[in-house]
């Protein structure tokens, strides 16, 4: 049977991206750095192997819990980082934010068994990535002490659950789901 590596993920507005992308290459351009080649996102459910086959089948899934659920507002507030791999900017964990996540993971591993050990091992962090590869020791550093004190406040509202699908060279936008708007 064919598999395909899924995730899912809420993605800010254009202007966020637009923003995150420049932070990106930025970074790429000063440091060699780089990141999974997919849109800005704060990732809900990390990557997973699902089958194309089954696909409709995780589509209804979300579709089903999109409408059960509302949209939730999301809040940047500076960069971050997890040492000594990973920059990032903060993605305040909001109550409804949190709510929206663990009910996700809950469902998709009750209803399609699909589940992550790491992510139950530890609490749930979002952040929109904008390093990742290619960082030394030296470099993370270097790129930490530009970015810790860079100031960067956004807010939106995420709306919708997004479906990414790998296709062997980067992440594409397969499908989204709209929440209730409250």
């Amino acid at each position: 049977m064919s598999q395909s590596r899924f995730f899912i993920a809420l993605l800010p507005p254009q202007t966020i991206q637009d923003y995150a992308n420049e932070v990106i290459q930025s970074l790429g351009d000063r440091y060699h750095t780089g990141v999974s080649k997919a849109p800005p996102h704060v990732t809900l459910q990390p990557p997973f192997e699902w089958s194309v086959a089954r696909q409709p089948d995780l589509e209804t899934c979300l579709s089903s819990f999109a409408i059960q659920h509302n949209a939730v507002p999301v809040q940047l507030s500076g960069f971050g980082a997890f040492p000594p791999r990973v920059l990032y900017i903060n993605v305040l964990k909001t109550p409804q934010l949190l709510a929206l996540q663990t009910n996700l993971m809950a469902t998709l591993e009750t209803q399609l068994a699909i589940a992550n050990p790491q992510s139950k091992q530890r609490p749930f962090s979002p952040h929109l990535t904008v390093a990742s590869r290619n960082l030394t020791r030296q470099t993370f550093n270097q790129a930490w002490e530009e970015l810790r004190s860079h100031p960067v406040e956004f807010e939106f509202v995420g709306d919708r659950l997004t479906l990414l699908i790998h296709t062997g060279k980067h992440w594409r936008v397969e499908q989204e789901f709209p929440l209730t708007i409250a």
